[in-house]
């Protein structure tokens, strides 16, 4: 999956808990819940946005981290949503399916930039290549 499709999904995710949480039942709970839902599920896309116009590997290493804090946060309220039934569990199933799905391709992103920081941290650079070689 490219950068434009998850941006896609994770936009298409924003909507969702959008409008489940336009559809929250009246009450205390369902609106502070709907408040921490809302405002996780709605950062993940813009975060990874932000991870996408990083202007470096370890800028976007960072905002990628923020992507699986907020997706894994989400996850958790979709949970107490359920549990509660404050909506019925099957109703909001797909969503809560979607939000681990993106979640465990974040962490996969995070695993693999990682690995690629570590590879390139132990190659030695062309600059440092090139001094060496003059002092020799």
């Amino acid at each position: 999956m490219d950068a434009e499709e998850f941006k896609s999904r994770t936009r298409q995710l924003a909507v969702r808990i959008i409008r489940l949480v336009d559809n929250l039942p009246p009450g205390k709970s369902a609106q502070v819940i709907g408040r921490q839902l809302l405002r996780s599920g709605t950062s993940i896309g813009a975060n990874y946005r932000a991870a996408c116009r990083a202007q470096s590997a370890k800028a976007m290493l960072a905002k990628l981290k923020i992507v699986e804090e907020e997706a894994d946060e989400s996850v958790y309220w979709l949970e107490l949503i359920s549990e509660c039934r404050l909506v019925a569990p099957e109703r909001i199933a797909d969503l809560h399916r979607e939000t681990v799905e993106i979640l465990a391709m974040t962490v996969a992103s995070i695993k693999t930039l990682r690995q690629r920081l570590r590879t390139q941290s132990r190659q030695p650079s062309i600059v440092n290549r090139q001094s060496h070689n003059r002092q020799s």
